[in-house]
């Protein structure tokens, strides 16, 4: 990932309805979701999410297929988790142990954390 496309990801999840669309496929997985049932699911006019889902789709945060009528929009998955490891990967320098103790002050669980690489004992001497 470059922050070009970085930055074109944080835009378009700027906007609080655009942040839950996202989250709500999030949650969805690969089965994704047909614009109708996004509508109902946030209380949203259908008509009001064309326009997000427009923004979405072109930050690549979201993908879309047409189904006859409906299109089923999902989670790029991919991309969310390579944004991740984009903001992650200097974590400490390069040296991601060193910042163990922050983990204890976040709230998140650290089955979603990437692990902690561990120093050989060789090397620790």
């Amino acid at each position: 990932m470059d922050k070009t496309l970085a930055t074109s990801v944080f835009e378009s999840l700027s906007s609080g309805i655009r942040l839950d669309v996202f989250r709500l496929l999030v949650r969805k997985g690969p089965e994704g979701m047909v614009a109708g049932e996004i509508a109902t699911q946030l209380a949203l006019p259908p008509t009001n999410l064309s326009f997000h889902f427009k923004a979405l789709v072109q930050a690549r945060l979201l993908t879309v297929e047409q189904e006859g009528r409906y299109q089923r929009y999902r989670a790029n998955m991919p991309l969310m988790l390579d944004l991740i490891a984009y903001l992650t990967e200097e974590c400490c320098s390069g040296h991601p142990e060193q910042c163990a103790g922050m983990r204890a002050a976040s709230t998140c669980p650290d089955a979603v954390l990437p692990p902690i690489p561990t120093i050989p004992a060789k090397a620790a001497q």
